[in-house]
């Protein structure tokens, strides 16, 4: 099935009449790598028996800081409708910047404390851009339920927090992180990335694993386990800068306390090269080591 392309609003406004219900939004920037097509794949599981999946693909500049790479982001729209068609997507909705943004966007939404930490300390004004489109691509695409990837694991948190306190009647669905084979996180951003700073980049994947593996001996011991992988990367050519680390409680983002048992994510985010990467993992902390 070919999907339907509406690059307008009032084109988003025609294609809706044709989908059936419930109408699933998968969000993307395009550049639609394996990590996008899973969530593809459970926005089609979640749409059945009779709904519909729909794309949105825009390269969003609310969300890009001064000097980030808005310019260089990958943009392929011809392989990512050749994607969503594989993948049974009934409509694809790529609006350019005039659509979305027709006039100066002086009304913005607050990400609230979440949104001021870690990805929010390090790239000011990123939420307020990200949760301000997501809420104008569910006004415009009217979805009952929206899938999002947990790589982006704040960002998900922050989705479901504004749905939920600006009763927004649209149901969060997320998808685990997908992984190349070396255990990289699949990321548009990928292919910026040398042969040797990728080997670089996989210390971010090792070091999750590694404060994993301590988990069950408190947190006090999953930072420095974490922290030897990433100042080793630190050391290499080209080394490995490190942006944040990270170990939280899933839901207010911040840091874990001494002693703390249960859920919780290992978060990091760090340049090889010139291209930043972001990676997490879930882990259930157990009782500190007496």
């Amino acid at each position: 099935m070919t999907p339907v392309l509406a690059r307008t609003g009032l084109g988003m406004t025609a294609g809706r009449k044709l989908l059936g219900s419930p109408i699933v939004l998968v969000p993307t920037m395009g550049a639609l790598h394996e990590g996008h097509i899973a969530l593809l794949r459970r926005a089609a599981a979640l749409s059945q028996p009779n709904g519909s999946v729909v794309v949105s693909i825009f390269v969003n500049p609310l969300q890009f800081g001064a000097g980030e790479d808005f310019d260089r982001y990958p943009r392929d729209l011809e392989t990512d409708m050749a994607i969503c068609e594989r993948e049974g997507v009934a409509l694809v909705f790529a609006p350019g910047a005039a659509q979305m943004f027709p006039r100066e966007q002086l009304i913005t939404v607050d990400p609230g404390p979440v949104g001021q930490v870690l990805e929010g300390a390090s790239r000011p004004g990123f939420f307020t851009g990200v949760l301000t489109v997501v809420l104008k691509l569910f006004r415009l695409v009217g979805p009952q339920i929206a899938v999002f990837g947990e790589k982006d694991a704040q960002q998900l948190a922050l989705v479901r927090r504004m749905t939920e306190d600006l009763c927004l009647g649209v149901g969060i669905a997320s998808v685990p992180t997908v992984r190349d084979p070396d255990g990289l996180a699949t990321s548009s951003r990928n292919a910026y990335l040398s042969a040797a700073e990728r080997v670089t980049a996989l210390a971010l994947s090792r070091a999750l694993w590694a404060g994993r593996e301590a988990a069950g001996a408190g947190p006090e011991a999953v930072l420095p386990a974490a922290q030897q992988v990433l100042d080793e990367a630190a050391k290499g050519d080209p080394p490995l800068v490190i942006d944040y680390l990270a170990l939280v409680e899933p839901d207010t983002f911040t840091p874990v306390k001494p002693g703390y048992a249960g859920d919780a994510l290992l978060l990091v985010a760090a340049r090889a090269g010139a291209t930043r990467l972001i990676d997490n993992t879930k882990l259930t902390l157990g009782p500190p080591t007496p």
